[in-house]
């Protein structure tokens, strides 16, 4: 496949600081596809299998009204988790690894990825294969990348949906999955099938919606190319103790164990650290919220969801898949900004200077960093997650 570019970019209006929200397209729909059609046959997608598949797409209005209101993203992750790691998930979970104790025992094997973390994706991503969803993918990431909020983001991923027809791995009739695109037991876009989907059962095609070995492989193959390491751990619950310097606890400051020991940190229990290798200390709701030691492999699985209350669940879950127990929500409940106080937040932040990411209520990891540089500077503890003494203080 020849490398596409991202031309006849698409014009759009937008307006104020959450831009995304009230942008609006000034080119109706069917001028743009038949553009797009031209570009994709550009990219070497053979004009039959183009003008098959796109002819006669229609915009889908609720796919832009659920991509501009994904709330669920603003949860904390003791919310989301509670609501995700739930006593069905991890009955099933467990049914199913015994179940397929062979096949996952191949997959580790082939590509270093252990049965729990698998299962956690798998459950989270569809309860296991049972909902993949029935969205007509093409229609909807057509859509996508006609609008105007995220359309270099969408482009591409109608460009690999096109090639997979072409390669015979599935058809505009059987492409059916999520709102966004997604496809399959695992989720994958497009692009992910395209380039890490591997034919695990042998039949000659990659089907991630209907084989369960494709699937699992082809989610093992992603995790590995985004750098996991066999045999080593991801997540591990700790203790805090009640102070410390919090400005430590970041994902992009991996210290050895023994550090963190010598911090304070210990076992879950209690028990001291065991000092092997190198982690970050992540607290997804600051100093008085469960806390965890972030290894390298988590970095594999933020690059599956850059949410970091996602990746911190999937990572949690899977570490219950291998035997952990329930987590220590914390020393004390955790107040909860409400989206417009974090929207709020983020425009205090943005007018000091400070990159925040896009002001839409949802603590990212750009508004962790600002936040932590801020409350250094007003002599709070550093810890990253803002409460409300930080916004009154602003």
């Amino acid at each position: 496949m020849r490398q596409f570019t991202y031309g006849l970019l698409l014009a759009s209006v937008c307006y104020g600081s959450t831009a995304w929200a009230d942008c609006r397209n000034t080119q109706d729909f069917g001028t743009w596809l038949n553009n797009f059609k031209q570009e994709a046959i550009g990219t070497g997608l053979n004009p039959e299998v183009v003008n098959s598949a796109l002819n006669g797409l229609t915009l889908d209005q609720s796919v832009i009204q659920r991509d501009r209101s994904q709330e669920v993203f603003a949860q904390t992750f003791l919310e989301f988790a509670g609501k995700k790691v739930s006593s069905y998930r991890l009955s099933n979970g467990h049914k199913q690894i015994q179940a397929n104790a062979k096949l996952f025992q191949r997959i580790e094997q082939e590509y270093g990825v252990p049965a729990p973390m698998l299962t956690a994706l798998w459950a989270l991503e569809t309860d296991l294969g049972a909902v993949t969803g029935d969205f007509p993918t093409l229609r909807s990431l057509a859509t996508l990348a006609y609008d105007c909020r995220r359309p270099e983001r969408f482009r591409p991923e109608l460009i690999h949906a096109l090639w997979l027809i072409q390669k015979g791995d599935q058809t505009p009739a059987t492409m059916r999955g999520a709102w966004a695109g997604e496809l399959g037991q695992l989720q994958f876009l497009p692009s992910g099938y395209n380039q890490q989907g591997v034919d695990f059962d042998g039949d000659g095609h990659r089907d991630l919606i209907r084989s369960k070995a494709d699937a699992l492989a082809s989610a093992a193959n992603l995790l590995r190319h985004h750098g996991w390491q066999a045999g080593q751990p991801w997540l591990v619950e700790v203790k805090v103790p009640r102070e410390m310097d919090w400005s430590k606890a970041r994902l992009d400051n991996r210290l050895p164990l023994a550090e963190w020991s010598a911090l304070g940190v210990t076992e879950a229990d209690g028990d001291p650290l065991r000092p092997n290798g190198q982690a970050a200390l992540l607290l997804p709701m600051g100093r008085n919220g469960p806390a965890f030691l972030a290894f390298p492999n988590f970095d594999a699985i933020r690059q599956w969801n850059e949410s970091t209350v996602y990746a911190t669940t999937a990572a949690y879950l899977a570490t219950r898949f291998a035997g952990a127990k329930p987590l220590y929500a914390g020393h004390a409940p955790v107040q909860k900004l409400s989206i417009p106080q974090v929207r709020q937040l983020q425009s205090k932040l943005a007018a000091r200077g400070l990159p925040v990411g896009k002001i839409d209520g949802i603590i990212g990891e750009d508004t962790r960093k600002a936040v932590r540089l801020v409350q250094q500077e007003l002599g709070l503890p550093a810890d990253g997650y803002p409460d409300q003494v930080l916004l009154s203080k602003l």
